[in-house]
């Protein structure tokens, strides 16, 4: 029963989704409101601004937990492992709100269909429909599951049948009023905040409550002149931050204002037309599409008709995209089930372009919305950038902990303080104070803003080489990528294709190459036809545009396409199908033109495409098929297939060329009713095999380069593309992907059939001296260097390894190289699964189907410059893949710059903690211009020069440290923070030892030349509260001071991933003049200086004294920093004698391969029955040691 309860209190949102969430039921309990209240009341808002802080702790306080179905209160939890929470207020919708528009219609006679999930929610009698709102997508209670569900769509488990008949017609106004009232409106809306709310919410940061809180502090001290400089710089950086925020809520609203502004045609039940705006559609509604070049507002199923769209926003390739219309056959099954992968091919986006529609027979183009608002493609995209995923970084977990640590040492100061001052006989109001001021001492407040400064520097320089980013944070992560997936067309290789020939086959065997470039033509055949016909190809505004290798094949034809659409541009206007003729140049004399009837637009899951053509003057109809030549072949007769079509195929990919397969066949007048009645299935079979393409795919000038600089940085480089695996191979090897010694190893996973289990086989890859591909199949143990091999497989084993060989997966994916054939979601779950062995994995890719993948990556780059590419986190004006190399160097030196600016500011705050320390035994504290300098003279200086070091223009061959527990790192902060402990501490006590000291008399020290000044230093209120002046705060101030600047300069890190520091010039002139000043302080007997700075004058040899501490200090701090902690080689062999197992899980998995003598199996085919289920490590722990080598 328990159980039971506790399953209805809580349970998933969008499970399986990227976005899932844990969700929690709640009342609202008046008793416990009411005791609440009475505590914001009593703690002067403090628990308030806490229960803003943490929503969870408000729901606790608040409410008492009750089951979904009967709470007024949502708690959500990320099921990331951020684990944040969020609360939402349920609210209702009150369908009886429509009684006029419904003119005296009874609501439950207008949602009757008890499939829609609107009835499913509406709660009678009342009529309510119970909701909430979470990030921008409203969920309604659905009465008959209880759960919440995702309102704004049309129902999946709709069939073909069901589109057409329910929706087909349209909706009635009744209807569309209710769908309206309870999904919300069409309008993608992102307003622009006003100051006055972002203000608020960057004040009411933990950050800046800090701040405001030590600026009362010290005001209430006399520190004007601190305070001031303290909400001068708050200031600063809330402007800068406001400014900042501003301008992306800007650039994200004209981003979608125009989607909220568009007139549409809806048709609606009893026939009737009527334009509205575009922010009155509803799932279900049936839009009129007609003339050319306007946008989609809403994403919809085209169920007449067709559609050329520009999905440039979407994949982030301008070309033409041909949809055609869902068949309204099928009754048995959802529809996207139907169509399968290919489901896209039938549907509108929103934000696409319409380039042009066609309708048909049956009247104009029409579509049925399929999902309005936010919940579109467009929506989700905005969506992903208002709410960005949350990416882990050990480096912020690390702080959280160093902070706790400073919160406890300010404990340890409280209880100190407290201790002393009681025994002195100080004010309890007194001593409450000045241990709050140590702990601001304690626990520096610049500490956060010293993290991302290196970054802003990073994000500056980036823009500057074009490279700009959504998400900075990001940047920090770049420095530890450690593996790079790259796209291949349009990324590493140029978009365009040079046509080389084509090979026909006759008579079950390939003939001779026909090259293009010989001047001779072909003769009609149906080869010939293919080239003309089988492309998504259109006119539009008198150019021929589509896909490059659609454009680089027809035009090898002479052939033109008939622009007979030029003033066509009414919606009533049918199409024909495209017209094709012979041009001026074609040597054409039998065949007058070709009308292509129907298309089957090319798909990448499908992997091909298919049009049905007829003859001008013929009645036959002939089908043409083109695509990937293994998949074209499974639809052939395989008599017509030659027996070395595999041998072929694979002369050619290994050799770099992109290989397209052909295959036709007619249909002759008495075997159809007309194109209408012929499914895709009858078209794509028994089909005849024709022959192959060959075009060349060239590399971009500056891929080998980088590749090489990634391969020397020891950065693992991975492939992942939608292109033959062959191709893909041999573009790896020639770009210097996979070195000119390295072995591939094709790795073919095979599901079970009725005769055999799930199996794997491993081939060796190689190549004959006229670059022909041979594949080592004999039976014998073949020698492969471990270094030097690397898997190569397609997108349909990796599909079976992940169902039937999970625990070979991890061992695969270790060396694995190449994956081809796989798919846009496929390419996402691979990173995903790189980053499960805990690889930092950045990925770039031209935004043509891979923005799922930038996003899933930590570091994502879109080489495109369409609004898809807006989701990736950074985006590069520049389309070749220099942008990598730069990125990853900036991301290195920000990290560097993050690790150098936390552990001075870390130190920073610790050495005034321990100097106040030591001055509360003497009741002393530096004086408010003393803290002046020190902040903002020397640390402020160095805080904003420090951080503008350059990158290295050169990778190194290892990555900076990730995280803050490091030993290097930790051994760093630890023995700097013990040095100047002990540093300071052994100047306080020996200053007191010194026979001119006196605790009273501050003219002791320089008794001949301070009679002005005595008179000064004498009228301190030393015995009546804390004093300012002191021979130990002077002592102290002055060591401090020029000990802040020896820090600096050590901690402020050069090559191997900053330049070197003489090179940040406007720091190494900080350091001098800041060097000149302290020193000069030292050393001079200005009067008016001593006395504003509240310094006493002490003898010259206790000054000599000073001068030797910080030599001494500068000595030791270097040669420690240099040649201890930042030597790598000694670390290395360190871990190596104490033989340390490594951390991270890739690394783990490496180790355990280079023992396994067994790996790789080549030439050996393993089944399902021979695998365990998985506990044996040695099938879970792999790694390329190729790129790991120097990853100690």
């Amino acid at each position: 029963m328990l159980g039971e309860k506790k399953k209805d209190h809580c349970a998933l949102l969008n499970e399986g989704e990227e976005n899932e969430m844990e969700i929690y039921g709640y009342r609202m309990n008046v008793l416990w409101i009411g005791l609440c209240i009475a505590g914001y009341i009593l703690s002067g808002g403090i628990l308030l601004l806490l229960f803003y802080w943490k929503p969870e702790w408000s729901v606790w306080a608040n409410c008492s937990p009750c089951s979904l179905k009967k709470a007024n209160v949502i708690l959500l939890r990320e099921t990331d492992g951020a684990k944040k929470y969020t609360r939402k207020k349920v609210r209702w919708i009150q369908l009886s709100s429509l009684a006029k528009s419904l003119k005296g219609k009874p609501v439950e006679s207008i949602i009757t269909d008890e499939s829609f999930l609107i009835h499913k929610a509406t709660t009678k009698p009342g009529l309510k429909v119970k909701y909430i709102r979470v990030q921008k997508i409203r969920y309604v209670w659905d009465n008959t599951s209880n759960q919440f569900k995702k309102i704004g769509t049309l129902e999946d488990e709709h069939s073909c049948s069901d589109i057409h008949s329910k929706f087909g017609s349209g909706l009635t106004k009744e209807e569309g009023d209710i769908r309206r009232l309870v999904c919300g409106s069409n309008t993608i809306e992102v307003e622009i905040a006003p100051l006055w709310k972002l203000f608020f919410k960057e004040v009411i940061n933990l950050f800046y409550i800090y701040q405001f809180f030590t600026v009362g502090l010290w005001l209430s001290q006399g520190y004007l002149g601190y305070s001031i400089a303290i909400i001068f710089l708050c200031t600063v950086t809330i402007t800068l931050s406001l400014y900042e925020l501003r301008q992306q809520s800007v650039k994200l609203h004209k981003l979608v204002e125009a989607h909220n502004n568009v007139k549409v045609t809806v048709c609606r039940r009893n026939g009737e037309y009527s334009e509205l705006e575009s922010r009155h559609l509803v799932p279900g509604d049936v839009i009129i599409l007609k003339g050319e070049k306007f946008f989609l507002s809403c994403d919809a199923i085209l169920i007449n008709g067709v559609c050329i769209l520009n999905e440039g926003m979407l994949t982030g390739e301008c070309i033409p995209v041909t949809k055609t219309s869902l068949p309204s056959l099928d009754k048995t099954m959802p529809w996207k089930k139907f169509s399968g992968e290919d489901y896209k091919r039938h549907v509108l986006f929103c934000g696409t372009e319409v380039i042009r529609t066609e309708a048909s027979a049956q009247g104009p183009v029409r579509a049925v919305v399929l999902r309005t608002g936010f919940n579109t493609t467009k929506g989700d995209m905005v969506r992903s950038i208002l709410y960005p995923k949350p990416v882990h970084f050990k480096l912020h977990r690390d702080v959280k902990r160093f902070f706790m640590f400073l919160a406890f040492l300010a404990l340890i100061g409280i209880v100190y303080s407290t201790a002393i001052f009681a025994m002195r006989g100080m004010p309890a109001g007194r001593i409450i104070i000045e241990a709050l001021v140590l702990v601001t001492s304690a626990i520096c407040p610049i500490i956060p803003a010293a993290l991302t400064v290196g970054i802003l520097y990073a994000q500056s320089r980036l823009k500057k080489e074009s490279i700009y980013s959504i998400s900075p944070h990001r940047i920090n992560m770049c420095g530890q990528i450690n593996l790079f997936c790259f796209d291949k067309t349009g990324t590493l290789t140029e978009d365009g294709l040079d046509l080389l020939g084509i090979i026909p086959s006759e008579g079950n065997c390939f003939q001779k190459m026909h090259t293009f470039s010989s001047g001779s033509s072909l003769p009609w055949s149906p080869l010939f036809g293919a080239l003309v016909s089988c492309h998504s190809l259109l006119i539009l505004d008198g150019e021929l545009q589509g896909d490059p290798l659609d454009l680089k094949m027809f035009e090898a034809t002479n052939w033109e396409i008939e622009d007979h659409k030029t003033d066509m541009k009414n919606a009533g206007d049918s199409s024909e199908g495209m017209v094709l003729i012979p041009g001026p140049n074609a040597n054409v004399d039998s065949v007058k033109g070709i009308t292509v009837l129907n298309q089957y637009p090319f798909s990448s899951s499908l992997q091909r495409m298919a049009v049905i053509t007829q003859a001008i003057g013929e009645e036959k109809l002939v089908v043409y098929m083109k695509g990937a030549p293994e998949m074209v072949a499974r639809f052939c007769k395989p008599e017509t297939v030659p027996g070395d079509f595999s041998s072929q195929l694979e002369l050619y990919t290994f050799q770099g060329f992109r290989v397209i397969g052909l295959a036709y066949k007619a249909i002759e007048p008495g075997q159809h009713n007309g194109v209408e009645s012929l499914t895709r299935e009858n078209v794509e079979s028994e089909l005849q095999f024709l022959g192959f393409l060959i075009l060349e795919n060239r590399l971009k000038p500056e891929t080998v380069g980088i590749l090489t600089e990634l391969n020397a940085a020891n950065i693992r480089i991975v492939m992942l593309t939608g292109d033959n695996i062959q191709t893909a191979a041999t573009v790896a090897k020639t770009s210097g992907m996979i070195p000119e010694n390295g072995k591939v190893v094709l790795v073919e996973a095979h599901e079970p059939n009725d005769h055999t289990q799930a199996s794997i086989t491993w081939r060796l890859m190689e190549y004959s001296e006229k670059t022909d591909l041979q594949f080592n199949d004999a039976c014998i143990d073949v020698e492969v260097d471990k270094v030097k091999y690397h898997f190569a497989l397609s997108g349909k084993s990796y599909e079976v390894l992940q169902n039937y060989f999970p625990s070979y997966l991890p061992k695969i994916l270790m060396n694995g190289t190449v994956f081809a054939r796989v798919s846009p979601l496929q390419k996402a779950t691979l990173i995903e699964d790189y980053r499960s062995l805990d690889y930092y994995v950045g990925m770039c890719g031209d935004g043509a189907n891979d923005c799922a993948a930038l996003k899933t990556a930590h570091a994502g780059i879109s080489l495109s410059e369409q609004e898809a590419s807006v989701a990736a986190p950074f985006n590069s004006g520049i389309t070749n893949i220099s942008c990598v190399t730069d990125l990853l160097k900036e991301g290195r030196a920000a990290l560097v710059t993050s690790f150098c600016m936390f552990k001075y500011m870390s130190l920073f705050g610790i050495i005034e903690y321990n100097n106040t320390l030591l001055l509360y035994w003497q009741r002393n504290i530096f004086g408010n211009n003393q803290f002046l300098v020190h902040d903002f003279a020397v640390m402020f200086v160095i805080f904003l020069t420090m951080s503008s070091t350059h990158a290295y223009p050169k990778l190194a061959p290892y990555r900076p440290p990730g995280q803050l527990i490091s030993p290097p790192m930790l051994l760093s902060v630890i023995f700097n923070i013990c040095f100047s402990v002990a540093m300071e501490t052994y100047a306080f006590v020996v200053v007191q030892q010194q026979p001119w000291y006196s605790a009273t008399d501050m003219s002791s020290g320089c008794p001949g030349r301070n009679s002005s000044m005595s008179s000064n230093y004498s009228s301190q209120p030393f015995g009546q509260g804390i004093a300012h002046i002191s021979y130990e705060s002077t002592t102290l101030w002055l060591i401090t001071a020029n000990h802040f600047v020896i820090i600096a300069f050590v901690f402020s890190k050069g090559k191997p991933f900053r330049q070197p520091v003489y090179k940040n010039y406007i720091f190494v002139c900080a350091l001098l003049v800041e060097v000149a000043f302290t020193l000069f302080i030292i050393f001079a007997d200005i009067e008016g200086l001593y006395i504003a700075l509240e310094l006493v004058c002490t003898p010259t040899l206790w000054r000599v004294h000073m001068l030797i501490i910080l030599v001494v200090c500068f000595v030791i701090l270097t040669f420690v920093e240099d040649i201890i902690l930042d030597n790598r080689a000694l670390w290395i062999a360190l871990k190596n004698c104490f033989r340390l197992s490594p951390s991270s899980q890739y690394k783990k998995l490496r180790n355990v391969l280079d023992k396994d003598p067994d790996w790789p199996p080549l030439n050996r085919t393993i089944y399902a029955d021979q695998v365990g289920d998985g506990a044996d490590s040695k099938l879970q722990v792999f790694s390329n040691p190729a790129f790991e080598k120097n990853e100690k």
